[in-house]
């Protein structure tokens, strides 16, 4: 009796260890299918993200020779300590921080208010969305240049300036008010785009909890503040950190109104603006590398503090 047990736990001990073993074997034929799947991805996201940015890192470390065969002569972080002597590093750094701190805010609530009175239910509300996103699809380059005309000194807007019996700026060449002409302008363009994505949270908001906030005797306003700016929340979030990183990759606009050169009087010099230069003008791509590691840093410290302070708010 003792000996048929003892052969039928033997048997049960070699049932389980292959079982095991098949196990094993079908959990690694899942993992290679899994990989394999993954693979053009992987592939593609190490091609063009990844290598780039490890060869970002290399350059940033060296000095490049371009002309007559590329040379790297290894200087280590000489090019990141010469960004603290580098005055136009810091003019740069303040025209992209100002011109962050005015254009995210305002197109962001402009946004959120063209969102809500679309939302609202006002008659031909279709192409009112079709007007407002116009400028959206319309080419970057294409509205600079129209914007150029009409910042001329002859131009439509000092025009309707002197109509109104307002003072009238030189647009383009006074280093005052240069940047906020680039400002105006793609406060104008990007808030449709915005507006788009708070429109879609809006309609995904129940309306049974406006309509239990009505029967408390809630107005409109009171709606608004206590209902559709806290569940918007986590829309506001990404509305902002989009914003603020589309808006530090400043370049065309300010490239075009100043015909490269970041002026007048390094007025609309931006970070992005001063990486071109350095690569295409001063042939400095070791320079340009730490340039482009710096507005990284900063956009990236700046998403990091914007998620610590929305995850820290509580919906009252």
């Amino acid at each position: 009796m003792a000996g048929r047990c003892f052969e039928k736990a033997e048997v049960r001990v070699v049932f389980e260890a292959k079982r095991r073993q098949r196990r094993k074997e079908w959990n690694i034929t899942e993992n290679l299918a899994g990989y394999l799947f993954m693979a053009p991805t992987i592939l593609v996201l190490g091609t063009f993200v990844v290598l780039p940015i490890l060869y970002a890192v290399f350059l940033s470390l060296h000095k490049v020779k371009l002309l007559g065969g590329i040379e790297y002569d290894f200087v280590g972080i000489r090019n990141f300590s010469r960004l603290v002597e580098d005055e136009r590093v810091w003019i740069a750094l303040k025209n992209t921080a100002q011109y962050v701190a005015i254009v995210v805010p305002i197109q962001t609530v402009l946004a959120l208010v063209l969102a809500v009175t679309l939302n609202s239910g006002i008659r031909g509300k279709n192409w009112w969305r079709i007007l407002y996103f116009l400028p959206t699809v319309t080419s970057s380059a294409v509205l600079t240049l129209i914007f150029m005309w009409i910042y001329n000194t002859n131009g439509l807007l000092n025009d309707f300036l002197a109509f109104v019996r307002l003072p009238t700026y030189n647009w383009l060449g006074d280093p005052a008010v240069a940047l906020f002409g680039i400002m105006l302008m793609n406060i104008w363009s990007t808030a449709p785009f915005y507006m788009v994505i708070y429109l879609a949270a809006l309609q995904d908001i129940p309306q049974t909890v406006y309509e239990a906030a009505s029967l408390d005797g809630a107005n409109g306003w009171q709606q608004f503040i206590h209902i559709t700016v806290p569940l918007l929340k986590p829309v506001t979030f990404f509305v902002l950190a989009v914003g603020v990183i589309g808006t530090f990759q400043l370049f065309d606009q300010s490239y075009i109104f100043s015909n490269g050169n970041g002026g007048p009087n390094n007025a609309t010099l931006t970070v992005v603006l001063l990486i071109y230069q350095a690569v295409f003008r001063n042939l400095q791509m070791g320079y340009a590398a730490a340039i482009a590691f710096l507005l990284a840093a900063v956009i990236i410290a700046i998403t990091f503090i914007q998620r610590q302070l929305f995850s820290n708010e509580k919906i009252g």
